[in-house]
Parts: C-alpha cells; sequence; structure tokens
C-alpha cells in the first residue's frame, strides 16, 4: 500500500518505556505515512519511568523507526519536554537530518507556525505567560523552575509532576486550567505574530480557532499515544488531526532492513544524509 505523503507531521506525549505507551499502533502510523517534516513535540521516551527496566522490543522498534525516517531524509526535530527534560542539556545540536531543540518556528506556506511541548505553564498558566515575554531567557527560566520543582518532588519521594494525572483527579479545576492554558499558548503566539501554535503535554488533542483583541491563531494540540493515539498532520495548506481508531489504514509493515540493521548502523546511517536545511528558523 502507497504511504501517504505529507508536509508536516506531529506526534507527542509517546511516553516510551511506559505500560501506557501504544507503541505498536504508533509503528503502524510511522509506516503509513511520508512526512517531509516530522517534529516530535516531547515526551517521546518517557526517563522517568524507563529506570523501572521496562523497555520491550516493541518500544525499541519506535526508536528504529524514527532514526530510519531520518536516515532517509525526513527533516526531524526532537523538541524537549518535561518527561524527556535531560535531553534539553543537548538543546541546539543536530544528528544528521535530526535536531535537538526546546522550540522551534517553521514557515509553512507563508505562515509562522510555533511549536513547544508546553510544560513552561506547569507554574501556572498566567505566570508563565509573564516571564515568557521576556523571550528567550524567560523560556529558559520557565524551564529551569520547572526542572527545579520536579527535582524537589523526587527528593521528597513524590512524582515529577503530570499534568494528564493531575487533570483526572480535579475535573472542574482542571478544566479551567486546560482553558487558561490554551488561552496564554494564544496570547503569546497572537503577540509574537504566529499564526499557528502547536503544543503537546495535555494529551488533549485539538484543533481551535482563536481571536484576540490583537489577533488570530490557530491552537493544535497533538494529543498523545497513551489514550487517544493522535497526531497533527498538514498537508494541502489546511491542519488535521489524525485518530488512529477512526483513520487507520491497513497495517504497514515494517521495512525489512529496520529489523536487520542495529542502533549503531542507524545512526551512521543519518550522519552520512545531513543535507542543507529549508525554509525555517529555530528559536534561540
Amino acid at each position: 500500500m502507497k504511504k501517504r505523503k505529507l508536509e508536516v507531521a506531529v506526534i507527542s506525549d509517546v511516553h516510551l518505556g511506559t505500560y501506557e505507551c501504544h507503541a505498536d499502533e504508533l509503528i503502524t502510523y510511522l509506516n503509513s505515512i511520508q512526512p517531509a517534516i516530522l517534529i516530535l513535540n516531547g515526551d517521546i521516551v518517557d526517563e522517568s519511568r524507563t529506570a523501572k527496566d521496562y523497555f520491550p522490543p516493541s518500544h525499541i522498534k519506535v526508536l528504529r523507526k524514527l532514526l530510519s525516517m531520518a536516515s532517509k531524509g525526513t527533516e526531524m526535530y526532537y523538541i524537549t519536554g518535561n518527561h524527556d527534560a535531560t535531553l534539553r542539556k543537548f538543546s541546539g545540536t543536530s544528528l544528521g537530518t535530526m535536531k535537538v531543540v526546546d522550540k522551534l518556528v517553521l514557515q509553512i506556506d507563508g505562515k509562522l507556525a510555533w511549536f513547544f511541548h508546553g510544560d513552561i505553564f506547569d507554574v501556572s498558566p498566567q505566570n508563565a505567560k509573564r516571564i515568557a515575554r521576556l523571550g528567550s531567557f524567560g523560556y529558559k527560566l520557565l524551564i529551569t523552575l520547572n526542572r527545579f520543582g520536579n527535582w524537589l518532588s523526587k527528593k521528597r519521594g513524590k512524582e515529577r509532576f503530570s499534568f494528564s494525572k493531575k487533570m483526572e483527579k480535579n475535573t472542574k479545576r482542571d478544566s479551567k486550567y486546560m482553558s487558561d492554558f490554551e488561552q496564554s499558548a494564544i496570547d503569546l503566539a497572537v503577540d509574537k505574530g504566529y499564526d499557528y501554535v502547536v503544543c503537546g503535554h495535555t494529551h488533549q488533542p485539538k484543533k481551535e480557532e482563536h481571536e484576540t483583541k490583537n489577533g488570530r491563531c490557530l491552537y493544535l494540540n497533538s494529543g498523545d499515544w497513551v489514550e487517544h493515539l493522535t497526531a497533527l498532520e498538514y498537508s494541502f495548506k489546511r491542519w488535521k488531526i489524525y485518530k488512529y481508531n477512526h483513520d487507520k489504514l491497513s497495517p504497514f509493515f515494517a521495512d525489512e532492513e529496520i529489523k536487520e540493521m542495529d542502533m549503531k548502523e542507524l545512526i551512521a546511517t543519518i550522519l552520512k544524509k545531513n543535507k542543507p536545511s529549508k525554509d525555517k528558523e529555530s528559536i534561540d
């Protein structure tokens, strides 16, 4: 079966290394698409759980598939999240066509799309919005605050902050938090002149146009591969939420060579294919 060609695909909150991750379904999805750009918008690997020695073959296959896609020319961005925050020390580095960043701006068909995971709002959507307006310094400050908060939680014997779990505990209160989260992202995007703002983190897939007194912006959230099994796709000048349980095609099987290649071979292949970048800009 022919793969669907996409200009941009976005996945987030896969949480590899956890029992809740639907790795097999994600492999099926990745084998069904051929994106020019693939954005991994945070929490792809759950570093807080991998220490428990749970990383089955299906989860390794996802990593191999991603590396294979990068080796075959797919431009790939790994945007760091709160569950894979260790990667933030490598922000700004590249591994062939795969780049590690904290946030990203792409120009798509003449419009600007702003991508970030969304955990900067864990401090408080309103306070985070004020700090983030300080620019790059403010964004880094928010990341540092959240990292310190999670370190403190660990010291006290508690789990790091998980917005999805927080939502389950208090629906009414967190419904307001969700609204504040989205509005804060929209306000910041409008202030910065972006047409699209694309987040993950909340595990809630969404596509919604917002208008403020200062302008308009489309809010997008890629959802997760824990419960909703969703992704964002851009093609033919429009965004769509892909829902695996509704939109899935007949299963695609992994390329035969992936089964034979180990991780070192895949990484070596990527490095050989480091091509010049296209029309895009990464925020410092």
